[in-house]
Formats: C-alpha cells, structure tokens, sequence
C-alpha cells in the first residue's frame, strides 16, 4: 500500500545519527519522514549514558559548529561534567558528561515531533525501492511504501541483532527491543555489501545497594564549561559518580567461568571494539595486571540504576552478580540489568563516498553504528553529514564535505572511506595528526562559517561568533604592546612562578613561556575584557603559536595533495607500473583525491608517484576533471 504523501528524505533509525540527520533536513526546508522501530527509545543512550571525553567532545562542539543538536541536549540534562586531560596539552583537553538518560531521550523525543516538516512514526523497514540503483522509497513491515528522493540508514545495532547473555542468545537489537531482520537481505540483493559486527554494556545496579562510602567518589567541574557555543548561565547542581576497582578474586572468578561465555566459547561470530574490551577479555588480555578501575555513575535523576563503566560483558547473569559482589562497596548490590554483548550487521564503509552516499548508488545515505563506528558522538557527526548532503542531493546542489585537515569529523569519514574498518572504529584523538590544531576550544573557528554555508547557522549566531572573535583579535594587540619592566615587583612575582625576567618584555612574549598564564599577567598589570571561553582560546593561540604555524604548514602540504583529484571512473588496470595490491586497493576504495588515495593501507609512496604521472596525463586531454558529485 502506498502512503499517500510523498517526502523529501526518509531516515530510517531514530538513534543519534538518525536524530541529527532527520533534523538537519527538516530545518533546511525539506519534507522529511523519520522511522523508527520504537517511538519511546528516539535518542536512546543504549549504553553508558554519557557524552564527550577524548576526541569525542571534540565532535560534539563541531556538531554545535555545524548547526547540529547533540551539544544542546547534552547541556540541557547532564547531571555531571568533567574536563579531563587537564595535566596535559589543550589538544586533548576533552568535556564529558554523565547524562540522564531518561532526560535526553525526553529532550530528542520532544524536538523530533516539534520540528516543522518533520513526521516521526513507528515502523520497521524491511526493503529498499529501487529503479535500477536509483533510490525510490522503502516497504514496512506492515506493507507501506513510503516513497522519497533520497534515504539515510542509521540502523544502530538492529540489522539482525542477536544479544548473548551467557550461553543463551535472544534476537534483539537491545535488551527487551526486537530486531531489523529483513532490511540486510534487501540491502545484500541490491549488491550492497555487509559484515558482522559486536559490542556490549554493562550490568545496571540497585543504587539502594551500594555502599558508597567504600568508593572513591568523584566530584564534577565548579568552573563553567559547556558542550554548545551558545549555552549560557551557570553550573547546574551536579550528582557525583564514583571510583571502584576490581580485585584478584574478582579475575580469578571469570577466568573460572570462561567456560560460560559466549565469547571465549566461539558462540558470537563477530568482531568487538579492540579499545572498549569487555571485563573478561581485560582479565585475559592484561592478565598481569591485578586490578581494573570501574566508574559507577547514575543513569539519571528519576531511578536507581546506576551504571558500571569499565565491566561490559556477557558473562551469565549469575556469574556478572558474583563477580561484582568480590568488589569493596558492592558486596551486597543486586543487578537491575545484566550486561550482554550484541551482534549486528553493518555495511562496509568503503562503499561510502566522503559525503556518506553508497558510492554505487543514487540516493542512498548511511551514517552511524551501520558504518562500523561505535558511540553517539561518531554517530551524530555522521548523521548531520548525511542529513546535509541528502539535502543537497534534493535540491541539486553539490555534496558537502570535511576533510582531516579541518575537523575530527572529516578524519573520522576518511578513516572509514579508507581503511578497511573490520572492528567498530572509536574516534580518539591520536587519530588526527593535526590534533593540536583541531581541539575542542575552536570549533567555531574552524568550522562555524561552513556551517553557515551549509544553511544550517543564523545570522544572529554567525554575527555573535564575529564579534567574539574581533575581541580576540584585538586582545592579541594589546597583549603584544603591553610591555612588563624587570622591576622588583614583577621579578618577584615571576621569580614565585619560576620564571625570570631581565628585560622589558610584552604579554605576549611572556605567556608563550610555560610556567605563565593568562590569570598570572593579571598581577603584572594587564586585565582581560574576555568571557572565560574567549580567554581561554586567546592563551592557547599566543602561547602554543610556534607550534600551530608548524602544523598549518603541515595542513597547506596536505591540502595540495586533496585539490588533486582523481576521476570516479579512471581505470587503474590500465595505469602501467602500478603494483598489484595497489591496483586492488585503489579499485576497491575508489579515492576521490591523491591525498585520500595515500592514506590507504597497501599503497605505498611509489604507487602515488607513478598515479600523479599518469594524472598529470590525463589531465592535459582532459583538463575539466574536478571533484566528484553526487
């Protein structure tokens, strides 16, 4: 039966990704239809219900600076914040929240139904409409056919998903939720290639049965930070989280019960995330070590369950009860929820192009979980890439895109597109080799004038984010002309600091040293007409500015290989010289630039030489090469 209004976008999924892709659509102007499995789990945090941390708040600002809304609501219902990383460089200074889960979901649930042109119903797809390649619309399970211009899959972990708790498996994309069945055989019949993936989550505890005064508890920020740009007004009260640690008795417990689970017993044929091991594989993994730090952290405000960070498994339920209860403060706790780990399809990601089209097809999108990666953040900053360029795609407009020079977001899609993902891909920040450049204070910076562009950014926003920047610009000139005398004052205080001063220096020249702040210039003499944030930007420009000219230099080189573009339809069988693997690889990924086609594993520097020769050839019988489109 076909349903009688026809839409603009469909997304399929109502998780992060496809949360963030259905509102970018519908907030450019297009008709967009948003289905889901379940309307009460839209923007459910399957499992720990935080966001942020390392390389990940770095994504959530850039999804503030692109007119996304993860940020928002991360602001709106955390009940805890952190910056950590402090001891180290502001590359990886990094915010975290614990979140109520239960608020987040109301905050999504609320906007998706209260956003113009976007309809929200429940259904599951279990088929692709296609004319050809061509997208054309989607079936349900209940014999619709919705019918549009373009589809975002944001799937999650529903393709087929299979939960194990022990030796005992149930089909279900979470616990208590059914799967997506049918939708992979649809995909796979229209030649769109699948894999199997894994991850898991904790058990949830009885917040009544914890004795709290055995943990290490750890407080939340007092200073003002925020994940959004436009976030104003003071620190909510905070809830604390708290430490605990597993012990020898706790490991000798699960390696005794390896026999019962589903992991070590060959039962989950799948691949799980190498950096978020489940407990059972620490304890195998590292078995030298004697102990593993676990984060106990509230759900939210409205239940008791709180949630155990660091102890994902799929051990059986008694065996989960009997090895939390070895650890001092949980010798009497009951399990609300067992832990268990999931098994899912995904597609491979290298049939994406940069703009998360299936490279083969016309009109279909993909972003999130269903492109190998694991967390929210990775999964929103996919979903408003796609959203945006199946907008564009729409309206004819030319695709958008990121690159690793300029975003987390651009490496985390090139990472995908590039190298074969065949475990969940975690953004961190170690990842990006411009890390100090892409830190989480210049987002807007880096990235606030594209989200304008992409039509997403108001006036009002774009004006406020100029004038912030014209103070700091005029800060840096009055830095650099306030000038600091060696006087007995100035040297002692500098010398409490350990730092000297033997000559007349500027502010500018000083706060490059280590040992000076911002704050400490306040006793020199010199006071700051800044807001905090904007303070904070300006000490990390002047004071690491030798080092950020280095990598920007390192960003020119690495752009002049991206402006070189390689056709979609070259022939690389008929590149001579070209090794084998490289030829494989090359055909396989399809780059859509010299520097992408660097990047992947298996060619090497003497492979692009001979590829740039036969370009430069190309290029003078055709000289209209230019970026691919859609």
């Amino acid at each position: 039966m076909k349903y009688a209004k026809e839409y603009a976008v469909l997304v399929v999924g109502a998780g992060h990704a496809g949360l963030e892709a259905a509102l970018s659509c519908a907030r450019l102007g297009l008709d967009t239809l948003l289905l889901t499995l379940n309307l009460d789990t839209i923007g459910k945090m399957s499992c720990n219900p935080a966001i942020g941390g390392p390389g990940k708040s770095q994504l959530v600002r850039e999804i503030d600076a692109l007119g996304g809304e993860m940020a928002r609501a991360a602001d709106a219902t955390f009940l805890q914040l952190k910056m950590l990383n402090l001891s180290k460089g502001p590359a990886v200074h990094s915010l975290r929240a614990q979140s109520d889960r239960a608020g987040y979901m109301r905050y999504m649930k609320k906007l998706a139904e209260n956003t113009p042109r976007l309809d929200v119903k429940q259904a599951e797809v279990t088929e692709l409409i296609l004319a050809g390649r061509i997208f054309q619309g989607v079936k349900t399970k209940m014999g619709f056919e919705y019918y549009a211009r373009a589809v975002i899959l944001t799937t999650g972990t529903f393709l087929r998903g299979e939960i194990f708790i022990g030796l005992e498996s149930t089909p279900a994309g979470r616990l208590g939720e059914f799967p997506a069945d049918a939708l992979t055989a649809s995909l796979n019949a229209h030649g769109i290639r699948t894999g199997r993936l894994k991850t898991g989550t904790t058990p949830r505890l009885d917040r009544r049965t914890i004795d709290f005064t055995k943990l290490q508890e750890e407080p939340g920020l007092e200073e003002k930070h925020f994940f959004s740009f436009e976030t104003e007004g003071s620190l909510r009260p905070q809830q604390p989280c708290y430490l605990a640690r597993t012990n020898p008795r706790s490991h000798e417990m699960i390696r005794a019960n390896l026999d019962r689970s589903p992991l070590y017993q060959g039962m989950i044929n799948a691949v799980g995330p190498r950096y978020c091991p489940s407990i059972e594989d620490k304890v195998v993994r590292f078995a030298d070590k004697d102990s593993h730090h676990l984060f106990i952290e509230p759900e939210s405000a409205d239940t008791n369950e709180m949630y155990v960070q660091g102890f994902s498994t799929s051990l059986p339920y008694d065996v989960q009860l009997k090895v939390l209860r070895t650890i001092p403060g949980l010798e009497n706790v009951e399990i609300m929820r067992p832990g268990y780990a999931v098994a899912y399809d995904f597609i491979y990601p290298e049939q994406l192009t940069r703009s998360l089209k299936l490279r083969e097809f016309t009109g279909i999108f993909a972003a999130g979980q269903i492109n190998g990666t694991s967390g929210y953040e990775e999964a929103a900053a996919q979903g408003l890439i796609a959203g945006i360029n199946a907008a564009r795609f729409v309206c004819g407009q030319g695709p958008f895109c990121l690159t690793r020079e300029e975003s987390y977001t651009g490496t985390l899609i090139d990472d995908l597109i590039t190298k074969e993902i065949r475990e969940p891909y975690r953004m961190m920040t170690s990842r990006s080799e411009y890390r100090l450049f892409l830190r989480q204070d210049n987002a807007e910076d880096r990235l606030l004038e594209k989200g304008r562009a992409a039509g997403l950014i108001s006036a009002q926003r774009h004006q406020k984010f100029k004038h912030s920047r014209e103070k700091i610009e005029a800060e840096k000139i009055r830095l650099a002309e306030f000038k600091v005398l060696p006087n007995k004052k100035n040297t002692e205080f500098l010398l409490s600091l350990g730092e000297k001063l033997t000559k007349p220096s500027s502010g500018a020249e000083l706060l490059r040293r280590q040992k000076i702040s911002l704050l400490s210039l306040k006793e020199l003499g010199f006071s700051t007409v800044l807001s905090s944030a904007e303070a904070e930007k300006l000490e990390i420009e002047v004071k690491y500015s030798a080092y950020l000219t280095e990598v920007e230099q390192q960003i020119r080189y690495a752009q002049d290989a991206e402006k070189k573009k390689i056709p979609p339809e070259l022939d690389y069988d008929a590149i001579i010289g070209l090794r084998q693997e490289a030829r494989e690889k090359l055909k396989k990924v399809r780059p859509e630039t010299v520097g992408q086609a660097s990047r992947i594993a298996g060619v090497n520097p003497a492979d692009i030489s001979i590829l740039l020769v036969w370009l430069r050839r190309l290029l003078k019988t055709n000289p209209g090469i230019t970026s691919p489109g859609f």
